[in-house]
């Protein structure tokens, strides 16, 4: 194992050959930097992709932040190297290191990825081998570290399952402290000759610290649960191979928000968001069904006017960016969202910063808060309208009137904004050409309006994305639309939308569409898949670069799996989903309730005005007690939810 020092060393020769050196120096301001010999238990926390999208991560920074306010731990940071770093140190033979102590990352007691989206996950290999870490969770014994996840993504733990020792399911601020005293425990008592952990193996340790784990709610190692599968090829049964393994994990929540980091690490080159980002609530309410955010952070808990606004402060002095994000799934669903802005105005009253708020709702911008933005404004304005036409927004729950969304346009233009980017998907269950011709005439009525109050100047920039189901969403049960049917409706925006100069098109490619399908909705057979893509040299599948879709198809065919079968296949109101032994305490029942009045073009209301009994109140009713206030934005039930004649399998049933 090479040395810090050594490592260095090796670096010296090497940085100046790559793109972009100080990705992979450290050393930048606000980094924390503990003495290595004392701390108890070193924890490495990895973004798996380049450091200019990595460092900006929003969840690492917040366990980062709780690892190291503990006087018994550290945390350090690492990012997957980018391809010309990758293959110096190959050849080289340099480790991947942690940025902060260049310490080597199989010199830490635990790895932690954050993987918030799925095409991480080659990337998650390729760190773990650059590391010198057995990439199958099986291999490794009592002196590798222990690997957990945590993200979205983890939602659908099971394309993983082979390569991650544990995951996190939900948000990471306090379990990540109970996993960490559970490692100290179990190491002090390896020590100690009278104790039941004295005499194992080095491969038994590591099984026995892993079965400790399994005692934290939230965690699940899937070394332990069994998964059989029916003739067809869907699951039959998922169950837990210990007693005290629980049949179901269920996300953990934090009923109170812990006060934001402020601390943000400056990075030494241009990232993607060199600003302040502090997050104002958490959860969304609004129930869009093929939103997978929406659904796994509910509820929603919000910090106050004065947190939030101390944390800006706090955060631009230590940093001097001169941008502030408000982050949240919906910022302008924000209760006191109007008294925020003005505090904030009033608090950097003369200075030069801009505020950002990301995720506007169209329905909920007021003419009173653009007034506010217009002095801090950032860039272009970016609304998600998701569809064009009022059939499909009744399918998706997310309905605006047409007009609404060229009012509040008209209104972004006339306050001098000049681009509007809206956001729209395509692949929306049952959708049809005339559904997305309605998008193109959107687009161009939206610039027609804002032409008439500013001018010719004004842009438009529609970004337009493939619908993918996700787990854990009322749309889980529907297939993804097919390829040619994609093609034909981007082929037409193509051609209706290409005509004016003054229209941005952006589109997603079906093949990526496609990886990202399989990664999402896939069982543990995807883990082969994965492994023997990434072997095949793919990785950075987010990436034109680094993508490789020959490399997967290959990996289909070596294990004799159809790619179709997780992609076009829709699935049966009784099946038993991959996921199906973890929850976010969604029910599936009110899920499918929710698919069915999709079906009947059939919408809810927020259910902050009206509670729809999707079970979040009875998991958390104690958490909500023990913390009462204002935080919490989650009705009383007043309309439960529809019965459904069709009662729904779980794992094990």
């Amino acid at each position: 194992m090479l040395t810090p020092e050594q490592i260095e060393t090796k670096l010296d020769r090497i940085l100046l050959k790559v793109q972009k050196p100080g990705r992979y120096v450290g050393g930048e301001l606000n980094a924390t930097i503990k003495d290595w010999k004392k701390a108890r238990t070193k924890v490495a926390l990895i973004f798996p992709d380049v450091y200019d999208i990595g460092v900006s991560n929003v969840g690492l920074k917040v366990i980062y932040d709780q690892i190291n306010q503990r006087d018994d731990a550290l945390a350090e940071r690492a990012y997957a190297p980018w391809l010309d770093m990758e293959a110096l140190m190959r050849k080289h033979g340099i480790p991947l290191y942690a940025l902060e102590s260049k310490q080597p990352l199989a010199c830490f007691d635990l790895i932690g990825f954050s993987l918030p989206y799925e095409t991480l996950y080659t990337n998650a290999l390729n760190v773990l081998d650059l590391a010198g870490i057995p990439v199958r969770s099986a291999d490794r014994d009592e002196s590798h570290p222990i690997v957990i996840a945590g993200g979205h993504s983890a939602t659908n733990p099971e394309p993983m399952h082979a390569f991650i020792d544990a995951f996190v399911i939900g948000e990471g601020e306090e379990v990540i402290h109970e996993i960490i005293d559970k490692v100290q425990e179990f190491k002090r008592k390896r020590k100690e000759e009278r104790s039941e952990f004295f005499h194992l193996s080095s491969f038994d340790a590591r099984v026995a610290l892993l079965r400790s784990l399994v005692n934290i709610p939230g965690v699940y190692v899937p070394r332990f649960y069994y998964t059989t599968y029916m003739d067809d090829g869907t699951v039959a049964r998922i169950e837990p191979t210990i007693p005290e393994a629980p049949k179901v994990v269920n996300k953990r929540i934090v009923a109170k928000l812990p006060p934001p980091p402020t601390k943000f690490i400056v990075p030494n080159i241009d990232i993607v968001h060199n600003r302040v980002s502090v997050e104002i609530m958490r959860g969304c309410t609004r129930g869009c069904r093929f939103c997978q955010a929406g659904m796994i952070t509910r509820p929603v808990r919000e910090r106050s006017v004065e947190e939030v606004v101390d944390a800006a402060e706090e955060a631009v002095r230590a940093t001097g960016f001169e941008e502030l994000a408000l982050l949240s799934l919906s910022s302008s669903d924000y209760t006191h969202i109007k008294e925020l802005v003005d505090a904030i105005s009033k608090r950097f009253e003369g200075r030069k910063l801009t505020v950002s708020l990301p995720s506007l709702r169209i329905e909920s911008v007021s003419i009173d808060l653009m007034e506010k933005l217009k002095q801090r404004r950032s860039g272009g304005f970016t609304l998600a309208p998701e569809a064009a036409s009022e059939r499909m927004r009744k399918i998706i729950n997310k309905y605006i009137p047409d007009e609404d969304i060229i009012n509040t346009t008209r209104e972004i233009y006339a306050r001098g904004w000049t681009t509007v980017k809206l956001y729209f998907m395509i692949g929306h269950p049952s959708e049809t050409l005339e559904d997305v011709q309605a998008i193109a005439d959107l687009c161009k009525r939206v610039l027609a309006e804002g032409r008439k109050v500013a001018g010719w100047k004004v842009k438009l920039h529609a970004g337009v994305s493939t619908f993918v189901p996700k787990p854990q969403t009322p749309f889980q049960w529907v297939s993804c639309d097919t390829r040619e049917n994609v093609l034909e409706k981007q082929a037409l925006l193509k051609r209706e939308l290409f005509k004016d100069k003054s229209i941005k098109l952006s589109w997603t490619k079906p093949d990526d569409t496609l990886v990202e399908a399989w990664l999402s909705r896939g069982d543990r057979k995807m883990s082969d898949v994965i492994y023997t893509a990434w072997k095949k040299g793919t990785r950075f599948d987010a990436w034109e670069e680094g993508r490789n879709f020959d490399a997967w198809m290959e990996a289909f065919a070596e294990h004799g799996l159809d790619p179709d079968f997780y992609t076009y296949r829709q699935r049966r109101t009784d099946e038993v989903f991959p996921w199906e032994h973890i929850t976010t305490a969604v029910r599936k029942n009110f899920l499918f309730q929710d698919f069915r009045m999709s079906l009947e073009g059939q919408i809810r209301v927020d259910c902050r005005l009206n509670c729809f009994a999707c079970g979040i109140l009875p998991t958390f009713a104690n958490l909500r007690r023990e913390n009462p206030g204002e935080g919490w934005k989650c009705p009383e039930v007043k309309s439960p939810a529809r019965k459904i004649d069709l009662e729904l399998p779980v794992a094990g049933d």
